[in-house]
């Protein structure tokens, strides 16, 4: 009989996403041992429906259940062990993690899985040092950020927004306190890809001796860790017909000129910081696609409204703009494509690895921040842009600025971070391959499961 894994993504296509990836990864290579089933918050949005249909149709090894807000974790689960036995696994979202109660309640080994970076893990994981060391006064925030191990030295301003908030930052600490008791962390990267960060969680040094005291009933334990990526999805659920007509157009462009630039499903930018977008395209001389959302002030405005007076007209040899959503996968692989301005969400990054596409990180929310900083210090695929205030405006000179000098292929920073990212691309083919660094992580996770 197969042993049954029960996998419980977060809300959000981008937590939905690489979760049902891990089920394709795992029913892909031990189909005969095990059989997925995959738990999703309903409803999820038409473009998420569209990618969960396809997946359906391409693997029907994988079980899709939709739970309802009225439906409770626990008597889903218990039907699941009346109708067959009891899960070998459950893999959660860390935004899930109320859920390993229930788990534990019914003794199945429970799983984080974290479709983040290894650096996000390793920064979580040392939460409880950071705040045991600034309350009781051992060291400042400040001083404690430059010195996370797996991470460059980090500031304040690279932190999620919640970890700068005392309270929340408890709430946080508390959390990895138990997500260290859980059996083990899935983690989407590689080994080569964050090599530091890697090595400082399978070395447990980001759980620190110092945080035992910072609960009333210490956990020590260091989590088993599982690098299995880069798990991102093959484009499969986007729009067959290309409504906006921008891959019939990335065919009519020279290999490696365009500059695509998409921030997300919630990327979105004020009116003003829209336009300084278009102006320093513009300027920049540079072939682009670019997808803009409405801003934040107003919605349903057209293109004409939202950018400079003959923006368009003026660009149209060479540009292409389209409203809220592009097919970024197939964007990313196609040959045309050269660059890619990005939010920096993790999801984004590991598919711009894996077609070989140097980004310039623009992060705007969330972790992303800190996502920029490993791009660009660590992993070195990536060139930061400029912002003038807190608010993260950047302006049209920056922009044109990044832009020029990510496209040179031939000189400078341009070509370091091109050179970087096509060998970051050779060591995620190599990592996906029998006998790479993730494929062994994913047997050794499999053969705990089955014994």
């Amino acid at each position: 009989m197969k042993g049954t894994i029960v996998l419980y993504p977060a809300m959000g296509r981008g937590h939905i996403v690489p979760m049902v990836e891990l089920g394709k990864f795992l029913s892909t290579h031990h189909h005969a041992t095990l059989s997925v089933k995959i738990l999703l918050p309903s409803p999820p949005n038409s473009t998420t429906l569209r990618y969960i249909t396809a997946v359906s149709a391409a693997t029907p090894s994988i079980t899709f259940l939709h739970l309802s807000p009225s439906q409770h974790l626990l008597r889903v689960l218990q039907t699941l062990i009346s109708q067959s036995s009891k899960p070998k696994a459950f893999i959660l979202d860390f935004f899930n993690h109320s859920a390993a109660d229930v788990t534990q309640t019914l003794n199945i080994p429970t799983y984080y899985y974290f479709p983040n970076a290894a650096s996000c893990v390793a920064l979580m994981l040392y939460t409880p040092t950071i705040h045991h060391n600034t309350k009781n006064g051992n060291s400042s925030y400040n001083d404690t950020l430059r010195r996370i191990p797996g991470l460059p030295p980090l500031s304040p301003e690279d932190m999620p927004a919640p970890l700068l908030d005392r309270r929340s930052f408890e709430s946080f600490a508390n959390m990895s306190i138990q997500m260290r008791k859980s059996d083990g962390i899935i983690v989407n990267t590689f080994e080569k890809l964050e090599n530091k960060a890697f090595l400082a969680l399978k070395n447990g040094t980001c759980v620190s001796e110092t945080s035992r005291s910072h609960s009333s009933t210490p956990e020590t334990r260091k989590p088993r860790i599982f690098c299995v990526g880069p798990l991102v999805s093959n484009g499969g659920g986007e729009h067959d017909n290309d409504d906006s007509g921008c891959m019939s157009w990335l065919d009519l462009q020279p290999s490696r000129t365009v500059v695509f630039l998409s921030f997300g499903s919630y990327g979105r930018f004020s009116k003003s910081q829209i336009r300084e977008i278009a102006l320093g395209l513009e300027r920049s001389g540079q072939r682009f696609l670019w997808v803009v959302r409405d801003p934040y002030e107003r919605s349903e405005l057209s293109l004409e409204e939202l950018l400079p007076k003959g923006f368009l007209e003026r660009t149209k040899e060479r540009g292409m703009v389209v409203k809220n959503w592009a097919p970024q996968v197939k964007v990313l692989s196609h040959d045309s494509v050269g660059g890619f301005v990005t939010h920096c969400g993790w999801n984004s990054v590991l598919e711009a690895v894996s077609w070989g596409v140097p980004m310039v990180a623009w992060p705007l929310y969330a972790e992303q921040r800190l996502n920029r900083v490993v791009m660009v210090e660590e992993m070195k695929v990536a060139l930061p842009l400029k912002e003038v205030d807190e608010d993260g405006f950047v302006r049209a000179s920056e922009l044109e600025e990044r832009v020029r000098e990510l496209m040179d292929s031939e000189r400078g920073r341009g070509k370091e971070v091109r050179k970087r990212v096509l060998g970051a691309t050779n060591d995620a083919v190599a990592a996906l391959s029998d006998g790479g660094s993730s494929r062994i992580e994913l047997n050794d996770l499999v053969g705990l499961w089955m014994q």
